[in-house]
Order: structure tokens, then sequence, then C-alpha cells
């Protein structure tokens, strides 16, 4: 479980790195392409902050208003859930989140806010009528590691990093913002193609990136959840349930796929290789299988 935790922040790491070098190799050949300098990558940088913004104070009601998430305030309400909840945040030494919960028959979860003591963690129905104890203690535990793992601000630097990818291509082709270099330059013109080539696949790489960050968390909060409750077989047995459901979450719009335990569209684990590089979660079946290594 250690060396699963260790290597999954490392390649997180790893990942944010190439992708911040990305956007700065995107930026020169924008500057190069237009003559501004830096000066397009740091109005993308500051429009694409600005926008996330929202994200980062507002994210969590708009993802718990869209799911249509009704809160447990007291542990009368639900005290299996609830004390489930607050044994975990005991011995995790977190503060007590936001408990919600979904109507839908769709066996998943989520947690979100901006940091712990923000956090919230939603849990359908459908969860809790197909879970035994501990079972939904390792999703539980998962979420809480998300929480713990502080990956909403993780996806926050990444939505930044892609909206100033996209915000660079959009300022390159509408021309609005840039003067061309003059023709005299030499070597320009092959220098002008290798930006605009950049520029083209820059916000293609990013989004491929961002997803590869988000399956690594996946993989992260797995681990981190099996640490918690010294007991992989948990999450792993609902992992097999919640992909044996194969029911989609009837409230979860594309952009929030990410926050969820398992993909809210019910689909199966994606087979092909290059289909599953568009995926915001890593094949269900190899998580449970590196669970099952964990517990050997």
């Amino acid at each position: 479980m250690y060396s699963q935790i260790t290597s999954n922040k490392r390649k997180s790491a790893i990942l944010i790195g190439l992708f911040i070098g990305v956007l700065a190799a995107a930026g020169y050949a924008y500057g190069y392409a237009t003559d501004t300098g830096y000066g397009g990558l740091i109005i993308a940088l500051v429009i694409s902050v600005g926008m996330t913004l929202v994200s980062w104070f507002a994210g969590d009601k708009i993802a718990l208003g869209m799911a249509g998430a009704k809160e447990v305030t007291t542990r009368d309400q639900n005290w299996i859930v609830w004390n489930l909840v607050e044994n975990l945040c005991i011995a995790d030494g977190l503060p007590m989140p936001r408990v919600y919960v979904i109507d839908d028959p769709s066996p998943n979860a989520f947690a979100t806010g901006r940091d712990p003591q923000h956090a919230s963690i939603a849990l359908t129905t459908g969860l809790l009528e197909r879970m035994e104890k501990t079972e939904l203690e390792g999703v539980i535990a998962h979420e809480l590691s998300h929480v713990k793992n502080l990956d909403t601000r993780w996806m926050i630097l990444v939505a930044v990093l892609v909206g100033a990818l996209s915000l660079l291509g959009d300022f390159f082709f509408r021309g609005s913002l840039f003067r061309r270099r003059g023709r005299n330059n030499e070597g320009g013109g092959i220098f002008m193609i290798i930006g605009i080539v950049l520029l083209v696949l820059a916000p293609i790489i990013g989004q491929l990136i961002k997803l590869a960050i988000s399956r690594q968390r996946e993989y992260l909060a797995d681990a981190s959840g099996a640490l918690l409750t010294r007991y992989p077989d948990g999450l792993a047995r609902a992992l097999e349930k919640i992909r044996d459901a194969g029911q989609p979450v009837s409230r979860a719009p594309s952009a929030t796929s990410h926050l969820w335990i398992a993909n809210p569209s019910g689909g199966k684990s994606v087979g092909n290789k290059f289909m599953a590089l568009w995926s915001t979660h890593p094949p269900i079946d190899d998580r449970i299988q590196r669970l099952r290594e964990m517990a050997t």
C-alpha cells in the first residue's frame, strides 16, 4: 500500500511537470509566431484563473446541486453512514465533512470541496442499499482520501493549465490579440509552421495529461483508502458491485465525471488502450486487481 501511494504521488507530480512544460512550449510558440513574447500566455493564465475561481469557491455546491444531493444533518437520519464517516475521520485526523445522500439507484459516490475544512461527500441510495458495511466503509475511505490528498486542488490547477492552453490556441486562430512577424525574418516560416502545429496539438495533449492525472488520483485514493481501513478487499468488493451494476447516475453531467468513484455513465471497463486514454477513471478491473494484490 505504501509503495502504491508513493508511486502514484510521484506520477502525479511528473504529469504536472510535463503539463507545465507543454504550456511553456505553447506560450513560447505563440510568442514567436505573433511577436508578443509571453504576453499572450500571461493573459491566458489570468483569464483561466479568473474562470476557475468559480469552481474553487462554488464548485462543490454546483456539483451537489446538479446531483440533487440532500444533506444528512444529524446522526439519527442515517446513523450507519454517520458513524462510519465519523470513525474514519477520527482515525485519519480529518474534520468531519458534510454528508449527502443522492436518491439514485446507481451505486456510486463522490467527494468535493476545496480543502478538508470545506469538504463534502455524497453517496447514492443505490450504494447504501447494495453495500455491506465493510464495502461501504471502503468507499467512504476512498472518498475521504480524495479530501485528504487535496485532489480538488490538483484538478483546479489542471483546469487552469488546460484553460490557458485552450485560450492560447483560440487567441492565435482568432488573430485579434496579436500581429504577425515580418516576412523577412530568416527561418521564420519554419518556426511559424512548428508554432501552429504546437498550438493545435497543445490543447489535445493538455486534455490527455489532465485525464491521466485524474486516473492517477483515483489509484492514489484507492491505495490511501485501503491503508485507512487496513482492508483492501472491502473496497475491491464494492468496486465489483459497482462494475456489475453498470447503471448510469441519472443526474451526473460529464463535467463532474472525474469526481465520482466510478464513471457515472455506467459504462463497463474500457478495453481498448487508446480509448482508455480519454477516460477520467482507470479500468475498474485494474483497480480491483491492484487492491487484491495489496491484500496478499
